[in-house]
């Protein structure tokens, strides 16, 4: 069975909390604090892996955990870190937040390994907030939750070169004789139901991937038939032969067939629709009227494509493709089909990564600077929160809130709290 689109739900470890302790010393206030900190939860990593061709794994474990950081301890003891997890994909797996539909990773390198998910930082243990004024801090910060996200794991074929054409045309007999690959074959619709890769080896020695993509047919881009599954497959490829079947022992028209596959190549992606493009008039041997071909030659020239006549059958002009095949493959290069969603890092320096709004009433601040800060506060301890206070001054929180016109006694709600508004 051949999978190539599932969704996963993966976990970063939480950070450690920090510790609140206190160490027995002569002269020293309160013995002094020495709570140590938390350790970082695990990362997730997604990792290519040379011998995997399918997502089907990934049909029946769903849910991907890293492991949690420790908790900080006396005596300044550190938490122990979380284990990272590794979860591994076949080449040309691409990673997608499932809620912003934004790629994360871009796994199409033997070796590669991309960091996907970040574990939570660990908690500072109280040793950290000791100051001249305040000698015996009893607040330490929580460790951060690690991140979570629902992902889409999509395989994407890796091949240089893509057969497209509706079904039926000899798709999968051209890639049987060019290739090791054992495609299924039969005088009837859909007989491939997965894409086949094979390596084609020219008599010069040169080689390249070719594959052949099933289901486009009209509507396909819309989700007709089976070809929505596997459009996205030709967007990895660098050239597509366009195979269309000129015998006309099925009643096609084959400049009719052109155009409804190369619109539905325009309606997927105007990028897609603009991929370098070789005609393949394929059934020679059984051609019954020279005029479909000689209409589609008037099609390719229109459109300034190339047109090789063959017979997949029989191997007539089989050859000849393949070493055009391979000279044009030399002179288009591998571009960066995917463009990668850049990963931002959060500070309390940066003021723009929160908003805040009046919801009946209540001023509602969201965002994740400050849902940091709130998820690193002891809202029991008063020391603690006149930290918080003081981040919040950081960001210009309570600036804004101000100019918002709050008023003491007014509800302000950051992540799961609510906080009633005071006046220095």
């Amino acid at each position: 069975m051949f999978t190539d689109y599932v969704k996963i739900i993966a976990k970063a470890g939480n950070g450690g909390n920090g510790a609140i302790s206190f160490r027995r010393e002569k002269y020293v206030a309160a013995g002094g604090p020495d709570g140590g900190d938390g350790g970082k939860g695990g990362d997730i990593y997604f990792e290519v892996d040379p011998d995997s061709n399918t997502l089907i794994d990934f049909r029946y474990n769903k849910k991907f955990k890293a492991e949690n950081g420790k908790n900080g301890e006396g005596s300044n003891k550190y938490g122990r870190g979380g284990e990272d997890l590794t979860i591994k994909v076949p080449i040309g797996t691409i990673v997608r937040d499932a809620k912003t539909n934004n790629i994360i990773a871009d796994l199409s390198e033997k070796g590669q390994r991309e960091l996907v998910l970040a574990g939570g930082r660990g908690g500072k243990g109280n040793s950290h907030f000791a100051t001249s004024t305040r000698q015996a801090p009893r607040f330490a910060q929580d460790g951060e939750k690690g991140e979570e996200k629902e992902l889409v794991l999509e395989l994407k074929l890796l091949a240089d070169v893509g057969l497209i054409g509706f079904p039926n045309v000899g798709k999968s007999t051209f890639l049987s004789r060019t290739t090791s690959a054992t495609p299924k074959i039969a005088d009837y619709h859909f007989t491939t139901l997965e894409p086949n890769l094979g390596v084609v080896k020219t008599e010069y020695g040169d080689s390249f991937v070719i594959a052949d993509i099933p289901g486009i047919i009209e509507g396909a881009s819309e989700g007709t038939g089976l070809g929505i599954q596997f459009l996205r497959h030709i967007e990895r490829t660098r050239l597509l032969l366009h195979v269309i079947d000129v015998s006309g022992s099925e009643g096609r028209n084959p400049v009719k067939d052109f155009y409804i596959i190369n619109e539905e190549l325009k309606k997927y992606s105007e990028k897609l629709s603009k991929r370098k493009q070789i005609i393949v008039a394929n059934k020679i041997d059984s051609m019954q009227d020279e005029k479909m071909y000689q209409e589609l030659e008037k099609v390719a020239k229109e459109n300034e494509m190339e047109i090789f006549k063959i017979s997949a059958a029989t191997g007539e002009g089989v050859s000849e493709l393949l070493q055009h095949v391979s000279k044009v493959l030399k002179t288009l290069p591998k571009e960066e089909l995917i463009d990668i969603e850049d990963r931002k890092v959060y500070s309390l320096k940066d003021e723009d990564d929160y908003t805040i709004t009046k919801e009946e009433g209540i001023f509602v601040i969201k965002g994740e600077a400050v849902e940091r800060v709130m998820r690193r506060v002891n809202i029991a301890d008063n020391e603690s929160l006149y930290y918080f206070q003081k981040s919040l001054d950081t960001l210009g929180v309570n600036e804004k809130l101000r100019k918002m016109g709050i008023k003491e006694g007014d509800i302000v709600r950051i992540d799961d709290y609510e906080l009633e508004w005071e006046e220095d």
